[in-house]
């Protein structure tokens, strides 16, 4: 028989291991669903969600001599949005569902539903990688004046302007530089306050000329430590949603000894109207900051 103190290491077999805590890998919600157009796509009006464009009229001047026999054609231009189904299953067997720790079992549910928003998203940055014209460029610090220059050629578009409100959606490094834009005179002059100051304290967010600047860390940073975010119109980009988001659920009875599959499933398409005229990319540098 040993003879001394008994520590938890001479116990150490009985010890339980006990799981304190659980969490789910952080991510981006995603900013994009929630800054477009949102219009649905209603129950038997078939697969796709359609708008048509009515196209602008000429008027003239008429003196009194005019004899008016000048009739204007009326034109349209359909546009068609077709939403798809997006998915993701997953299994869990009843013997994984009855030891798995109640605090890690309790994170499981709402993964599924996480992917589904974050591929939302990214389809919605896709629609900004695919824009007809862009600003800055590969290698190009960006400035404030990008987005001023993207807004306001968005309101005064001479094809046709587009509304209020304009949206800015940028990866985190591109803001940064908006940030040292502002804050670039911080240490040189006497810091008071005023937009430089509150931008040195809480970082960059708010408004340039007018755009509202979201960040979106679900934008992909190219090999060449570039980003493309983009600045439009609300009104540009169309989110139809088709059957709302439901979930099934089916028994396994032959998998594992017994488990259930879990399906979740979302309906939606992303589309651009006046193309060409409301929706900017921008396209500039997003190297990880340092200083």
């Amino acid at each position: 028989m040993a003879v001394g103190d008994t520590i938890t290491q001479s116990l150490a077999d009985s010890l339980p291991t006990v799981v304190a805590s659980a969490r789910q890998t952080r991510e981006f919600e995603g900013v994009m669903p929630n800054l477009v157009d949102k219009v649905t796509l209603s129950e038997g009006t078939g697969t796709s969600w359609r708008e048509v464009t009515m196209a602008q009229l000429t008027a003239q001047t008429v003196t009194e001599t005019t004899r008016l026999d000048n009739p204007q054609q009326m034109s349209d231009t359909l546009l068609t949005i077709t939403p798809t189904v997006v998915a993701i299953q997953t299994l869990i067997t009843d013997r994984v569902a009855a030891r798995i720790s109640s605090i890690a079992y309790a994170k499981v549910g709402s993964l599924a539903q996480n992917a589904i928003q974050r591929k939302k998203d990214e389809d919605g940055l896709t629609v900004l990688d695919g824009a007809t014209n862009y600003l800055a460029g590969d290698g190009t610090t960006l400035t404030s004046g990008h987005l001023a220059a993207a807004g306001h050629r968005i309101t005064s578009n001479a094809t046709e302007p587009g509304n209020e409100p304009i949206r800015a959606v940028l990866h985190g490094f591109q803001i940064k530089d908006l940030y040292d834009e502002i804050t670039a005179g911080v240490g040189t002059y006497n810091l008071q306050e005023g937009p430089t100051a509150r931008v040195f304290a809480e970082k960059y967010q708010g408004m340039i000329a007018n755009v509202q600047i979201y960040e979106d860390g679900n934008i992909a940073i190219d090999g060449s430590d570039d980003a493309k975010g983009g600045v439009f119109a609300q009104e540009a980009i169309i989110l139809v949603q088709g059957i709302s988001p439901h979930t099934e659920t089916r028994r396994e009875p032959h998998i594992g000894g017994g488990a259930t599959s879990v399906f979740l499933y979302d309906e939606y398409a992303y589309g651009e109207r006046s193309a060409g005229n409301w929706l900017y990319e921008i396209y500039s540098d997003a190297t990880s900051p340092t200083s």
